[in-house]
């Protein structure tokens, strides 16, 4: 027992009377394992994230709620990056002595309304004490006729390269808390409450657009590289091309900072693909209908892995940061 005044079992069966009901759950919270009854003809798609207090957030900055809400999204937006349909997320948290009743609330609150926004449903998970911090592991599932799975390794030279919404915001409000400003509104509500783009991602992979795709977590050069070696491919970036918000641009600082974090910055869980010229038209449909800015922002080459990037038809130089590394002697 701790500050909650609950046990493990009683935190269970309060969160499991919030929980919403699937067809594809069987058999949710409450037994040993849950059960899952898969659509016909789709495939299973699964990933695990975790969300580590001092490494992937710190509560001084971010409240519960939003630390809910950022939990399932940053899962949610994996399985946005290959196409697929969200239908159950499990999740464990290790919880410290000096977490009150209220944050715990908070807390499944954010979570439970993406599960609710993304039509998943929370299936089953773990709760155990932390002599430390808080530590939160989700694993998402999700399914996708095997047709519209979209993996990193079909790029081709002459696709176009495109990423969703804009670049940078959740970099810049990460700078801004670690050397103690308060960043601007909008950009702070990208680093602290991302969106993932599991409607436009469905789409795109439904409609069979995309030769690769994936999200951007740890920057766009970082996660670009992940499909160049995989595709076996280069790429150019136009980075005159790279979609920055309004706030973002707001804040004065020049073009040079402002695409240095467009490149290199990470959370943003955009989603980077790539497509042939001919899918422009079904890119642009798509975009409408989401009603979210897509941008070619590059075009794949044929050395593999070699990226060059290019500011009014003039080469620049590559940035040495490329992006986050755990383990990396800065992280």
């Amino acid at each position: 027992m701790n500050r909650l005044g609950q046990g493990e079992f009683e935190i269970i069966e309060q969160l499991k009377a919030r929980c919403e009901s699937s067809p594809v759950v069987r058999l949710g919270i409450g037994d040993d394992c849950a059960i899952l009854q898969l659509p016909p003809g789709e495939l299973l798609l699964t990933t695990t994230d975790m969300l580590i207090e001092s490494i992937h957030f710190r509560r001084d900055w971010t409240d519960f709620l939003s630390l809910g809400r950022k939990s399932a999204a940053v899962n949610l937006s994996d399985l946005a990056a290959m196409g697929a349909l969200p239908r159950a997320l499990f999740l464990a948290v290790a919880i410290p002595a000096d977490l009150t009743a209220a944050d715990l609330d908070l807390f499944f609150t954010g979570f439970l309304e993406v599960c609710h926004a993304s039509k998943a449903v929370l299936a089953g998970g773990d709760t155990c004490s932390s002599k430390g911090g808080v530590s939160i592991c989700v694993t998402a599932l999700g399914t996708a006729p095997e047709t519209a799975v979209v993996r990193r390794t079909g790029a081709h030279p002459g696709d176009g390269i495109y990423v969703t919404g804009t670049l940078g915001d959740s970099a810049l409000a990460l700078q801004w808390l670690m050397t103690g400003r308060t960043p601007p509104p909008e950009l702070l509500k990208r680093h602290l409450e991302p969106t993932a783009r599991v409607e436009v991602g469905r789409r795109l992979g439904t409609a069979g657009v995309p030769t690769a795709m994936i999200d951007i977590s740890d920057g766009l050069l970082a996660d670009l590289g992940h499909i160049l070696t995989a595709s076996r491919v280069g790429a150019c970036i136009e980075i005159d091309r790279l979609p920055l918000s309004p706030a973002l641009r707001a804040v004065g600082d020049d073009d040079h900072l402002l695409y240095d974090r467009a490149l290199t910055g990470g959370e943003d869980y955009e989603l980077l693909f790539t497509a042939p010229p001919e899918a422009q038209g079904e890119i642009d449909r798509i975009a409408t209908d989401v009603d979210l800015p897509i941008t070619r922002v590059g075009t794949i080459s044929e050395t593999c892995g070699e990226v060059t990037l290019t500011h009014a038809g003039s080469l620049c130089p590559i940035p040495q940061h490329k992006g986050y590394k755990h383990f990396s002697a800065g992280a």
